[in-house]
C-alpha cells in the first residue's frame, strides 16, 4: 500500500493518509512533531534527537500538509518551518492498525523452527564470512532469523571463538572469563564439565541481564557420543500456547527463581519468568534450565499445582526429539545461538578419547546493529 493523498483531520491533531486501496490510516500531530526530521529536531550525523518531549508544545497542531516532489509537506503551530516527510518511512512507522492482544507472537524476522531444520541447518564456511560481505549477511540473517547457525572449518586454536565473536560484535566477560572451557574436569564447579549428558537449556538464566547470546567453538570432539542438540525456545512456546493457553499464561504470568554459587565468591540469582513476554504478548526471552532452578516463592499458593504441570508440560515439549537438531562438531566447527531463544544441550559421552569445546558471551546488540548496518548499505543475500 502507498500514500496517494493527505488530508487534514480533528482540527490540526492528525493526520489522514489515503492508502492506494482506498483505506486510511492516521498520524497524531504530536508523533509528526516528535519525528520531524529538520536540523533543528535530529542530528544530521546520528540521527539522535535534539530536542526533549517538553520542547514541544502539548498545543502543537497541523497548519497545512501537502504532497511535493513525492514527499509530504506539513507545516505545525510551533514554528516557521516546512518539514518533509517519506511516504514509505511513514507507513513503514505506521502505528494505526489493530491492536488486539495477542498472547504469543514473534518479532517479523523469527522463524521457528522443530527437528525438520536438520534437513537443511544454517551454515556457512568459516573462510567464506571473514572473507565475502554477502556470505557473512546471510550468515548473520540466517542466524537472526533462526536464533541459530554453525560455522564450519575454522582454525582448530585456542582462542578462535573470539574472531567469531568479532563478526557481529563484542563479548561479555563473567565469573568463567572472557571465554570457558568446556570438557571433563575432576572437580566440576559446573556440570558441563563433565560427561554427562545435558538437557536442553539455556544458559545463565540465574544472570540479570540473562547472556544473550553463545558460542560454543569445538577443538576436539574424538570421544564417543557427545553431539550437540538445539531446540527452539520459541517454537517450544507457541506449541504450548496451542496446547494448553492456560499453561502458556502461567509460565509467562509468574517469575521463576534461578540461582548459581558453584564457585567461591560467586552468589548469582535472578527472578523472571520462564516465558517472557511483552505487555503486548510478543515472546522476547525463554529462561529454561533444571540445573539451575532455584525454590519456586513467587506463584500464589492455588497456582503452585497448575504451574508445575505447565512446567513438566514445557518440559515435555522441549525434550520431545521431534523438536531437536542434532548434529556433532568437528575441530575447527562451532555453532552460534541466541540465548535468549534457542536451548542447547548435548548426549553424554565416554571418557574414551577426548571432547574439548570453547564458550563465550557475545551481545545481541552487536548481530543487529551489524545487520541494520549492512542493510543500510544495501548489502542482500
Amino acid at each position: 500500500m502507498i500514500i496517494q493523498a493527505v488530508s487534514i483531520a480533528d482540527n490540526g491533531g492528525s493526520l489522514n493518509c489515503h492508502l492506494s486501496d482506498g483505506q486510511i490510516t492516521r498520524f497524531h500531530s504530536i508523533w509528526l512533531r516528535d519525528n520531524a526530521n529538520d536540523d533543528a529536531t535530529k542530528s544530521s550525523g546520528n540521527g539522535q534527537r535534539l530536542i526533549t518531549i517538553q520542547d514541544i508544545p502539548e498545543t502543537v497542531v497541523i497548519c497545512s500538509a501537502r504532497f511535493a516532489d513525492n514527499r509530504i509537506i506539513i507545516r505545525f503551530n510551533d514554528r516557521d518551518l516546512d518539514v518533509a516527510y517519506d511516504p514509505a518511512w511513514l507507513m513503514s512507522h505506521c502505528y494505526d492498525k489493530d491492536r488486539s492482544k495477542r498472547s504469543c507472537w514473534f518479532a517479523d524476522w523469527v522463524e521457528t523452527w522443530d527437528g525438520r531444520l536438520g534437513k537443511s541447518l544454517p551454515s556457512a564456511e568459516f573462510d567464506m564470512v571473514n572473507t565475502d560481505s554477502r556470505s557473512l549477511y546471510g550468515w548473520l540473517f540466517n542466524l537472526r532469523k533462526y536464533g541459530f547457525a554453525k560455522l564450519e572449518n575454522g582454525p582448530v586454536k585456542s582462542g578462535a571463538l573470539m574472531d567469531v565473536a568479532g563478526l557481529f560484535g563484542f563479548v561479555r566477560e563473567t565469573n568463567y572469563g572472557k571465554w570457558f572451557e568446556v570438557r571433563t574436569e575432576v572437580n566440576p564447579v559446573n556440570l558441563a564439565y563433565t560427561g554427562l549428558g545435558l538437557q536442553a537449556h539455556t544458559d545463565n538464566p540465574y544472570r540479570d541481564p540473562v547472556p544473550s547470546m553463545q558460542i560454543l567453538y569445538c577443538l576436539e570432539n574424538s570421544a564417543q557420543g557427545g553431539a550437540s542438540i538445539v531446540v527452539d525456545g520459541f517454537r517450544a512456546a507457541e506449541v504450548l500456547a496451542d496446547q494448553d493457553a492456560d499453561a502458556f499464561a502461567l509460565l509467562a504470568g509468574h517469575c521463576a527463581r534461578f540461582s548459581y554459587e558453584g564457585s567461591a565468591g560467586v552468589s548469582l540469582h535472578a527472578r523472571r519468568p520462564m516465558i517472557e513476554t511483552t505487555p503486548d504478548g510478543e515472546v522476547i526471552t525463554i529462561r529454561f534450565n533444571n540445573r539451575s532452578a532455584a525454590a519456586l516463592t513467587d506463584i500464589p499458593y492455588e497456582y503452585m499445582q497448575p504451574f508445575y504441570r505447565a512446567w513438566r508440560l514445557f518440559a515435555e515439549i522441549i525434550d520431545d526429539v521431534s523438536m531437536q537438531v542434532s548434529f556433532k562438531l568437528a575441530p575447527g566447527d562451532c555453532f552460534v545461538v541466541d540465548n535468549t531463544r534457542v536451548l542447547h544441550a548435548r548426549n553424554g559421552y565416554s571418557g574414551k578419547g577426548s571432547r574439548w569445546l570453547q564458550g563465550c558471551y557475545p551481545d545481541k546488540d552487536g548481530l543487529y546493529s551489524t545487520l541494520a548496518a549492512m542493510e543500510k548499505e544495501t548489502i542482500a543475500v
